[in-house]
């Protein structure tokens, strides 16, 4: 069973650009995430249309940020939904 939670993208940096691909850094106002923890963040566009984005890796800084690694940028203040799959899912 996943858990799943609420937040709200308060910080965006582009990590690394390799071969056309790109890595995002993204904070949350709050997160069950944790190292090693994989998922997705959902948000759904003032169109409707609802964006599903694998949370590839996390990281923790030196100051306790937590950093959700996805391949698609999201907008500062965007609300979403996060899902973090089971270990052995």
């Amino acid at each position: 069973m996943s858990m799943k939670f609420r937040a709200v993208v308060t910080e965006i940096h582009e990590q690394s650009r390799v071969a056309g691909r790109q890595l995002w850094q993204i904070a949350l106002d709050r997160t069950e995430f944790g190292a090693g923890d994989r998922g997705t963040l959902e948000a759904v566009a003032p169109s409707g249309a609802r964006l599903v984005v694998p949370v590839v890796h996390i990281e923790v800084d030196a100051v306790g940020e937590v950093w959700h690694l996805v391949e698609k940028p999201m907008t500062v203040g965007t609300e979403v939904t996060g899902c973090v799959a089971p270990m052995f899912e």
